[in-house]
């Protein structure tokens, strides 16, 4: 069965928002969306996490991101980075580089950051990195979705993005979700016509 993984890490939670607002335009596109995060890294090396979280988003696993047909992935900027979390579980992924499993599969980035601008693009990049390592086909947000020529908050040509604020309490602008839409449609698009 085919399904687009989208994997994503948040704190507070706008990372997350965007995440399903990108589900939802996938299952607009006729494609199941899968959401999974990823466990916290914290500084308490000895100390043992649950194999599932408490609450939310079950944690992803090896075996469905080599079977996903399209990736969606997505990350609170960290000064200009994706977080640590998010680049933990990517520096677990030799398996699948070695058997290049993710090659060819169509994958894009999203993320949020509490300062507008506060590194997204940056962020955006440092996503691609480990996918086109990989062999991913990375597409990004085109100047023909309307919004992202007149939103007055996030969204780049490298992805989605959100300004959460300070508190990370800022919910999406109409322009975003707008966004995310159109990138998850566009991504599942491109999954199915590649699975053809």
């Amino acid at each position: 069965m085919s399904y687009a993984l989208v994997l994503y890490y948040s704190r507070q939670g706008s990372t997350r928002n965007l995440a399903c607002k990108i589900a939802q335009g996938i299952e607009q596109q006729g494609l199941e969306a899968r959401l999974r995060t990823v466990p916290e890294v914290t500084h308490n090396l000895n100390g043992h996490k649950p194999a599932v979280p408490e609450r939310g988003d079950p944690y992803v696993t090896l075996e469905e991101l080599e079977q996903c047909s399209a990736l969606a992935l997505g990350s609170p900027t960290r000064f200009g980075n994706m977080a640590a979390a998010m680049k933990h579980f990517w520096d677990g992924t030799s398996k699948l580089w070695l058997s290049g499993s993710l090659c060819g599969k169509p994958a894009c980035v999203f993320t949020s950051s509490g300062s507008l601008h506060g590194g997204q693009e940056t962020t955006l990049i440092s996503m691609m990195i480990p996918l086109l390592h990989h062999g991913m086909l990375i597409m990004g947000t085109p100047y023909t979705v309307p919004e992202l020529n007149s939103t007055e908050s996030g969204g780049t040509p490298y992805g989605p993005s959100h300004y959460a604020g300070m508190q990370g309490d800022t919910p999406l602008s109409l322009a975003e979700q707008k966004i995310c839409l159109a990138q998850g449609k566009r991504l599942a698009a491109l999954a199915l016509k590649i699975g053809d």
